[in-house]
């Protein structure tokens, strides 16, 4: 059981999506658009995708052209009712790819933040994994709009939409549930100028949210994982 993986950026990774699926001994085929890897016209061989985030926007088609294509193969998995997994840009991806509209540039939501499941994700089998007072890791400005029969299963304080469902099992989800205190740290490393200059309160965020939220986070992050990977 192969999952194809679109990875839109450079250090933007699997993260605890990667171990839990390391765990469950499924293969997977790395797709890497800075290196201009051709994504699949045959998906036969795959059991389903996984599509990560980017520091790009989901409608700059003119910078990276790859990002029609990444739509188009999202479709072609929901199609063939093959599990699928959009997070944050890929979120994004997945609301283009079936009508909804993106909405570029909101205010920036970062942190250990909660979220409020609705009654529908209360029984989805992924997003059920939510506690009373989870907390979970977000860093975004860029959201969307709910495409046409999209199953809507988590807002935030700022973002209404921070995860939805298209059919049985295209996921579509703004939070980072694969980012692990460690991963974030790593970003503080990689993307130090860019987050800085984005979240003032970069630093609390570190110093106080993850150190109280991340534990509970990154074992809820690895839930929501295998409970997505059980799916396939």
């Amino acid at each position: 059981m192969t999952v194809l993986v679109i990875e839109n950026c450079e250090n933007v990774t699997l993260g605890l999506l990667g171990q839990a699926l390391d765990h469950a001994k499924m293969p997977i085929d790395l797709r890497v658009m800075a290196q201009n890897d051709p994504l699949p016209t045959d998906i036969s061989k795959f059991n389903g995708l996984v599509v990560l985030g980017g520091l790009q926007h989901a409608r700059a088609d003119e910078e990276f052209p790859f990002l029609k294509d990444v739509c188009d193969t999202i479709l072609a998995f929901h199609e063939a009712d093959k599990p699928v997994m959009g997070i944050c840009l890929g979120s994004q991806l997945i609301a283009r790819a079936f009508g909804g509209e993106n909405i570029l540039g909101n205010p920036v939501e970062a942190g250990w933040l909660p979220l409020q499941v609705s009654e529908q994700g209360k029984q989805d089998p992924v997003i059920s994994a939510f506690e009373e007072d989870d907390h979970i890791f977000i860093l975004h400005t860029d959201t969307y709009t709910l495409p046409k029969d999209a199953i809507h299963l988590a807002s935030s304080e700022m973002t209404p939409n921070q995860a939805f469902k298209m059919g049985r099992a295209t996921y579509a989800i703004q939070f980072h549930f694969e980012c692990s205190v460690d991963q974030v740290n790593h970003w503080n490393g990689c993307f130090h100028g860019p987050i800085n200059e984005l979240v003032p309160h970069w630093n609390e965020i570190l110093e106080e949210q993850g150190p109280k939220f991340g534990p509970r986070a990154d074992a809820l992050g690895l839930e929501i994982s295998r409970r997505w990977i059980a799916l396939l």
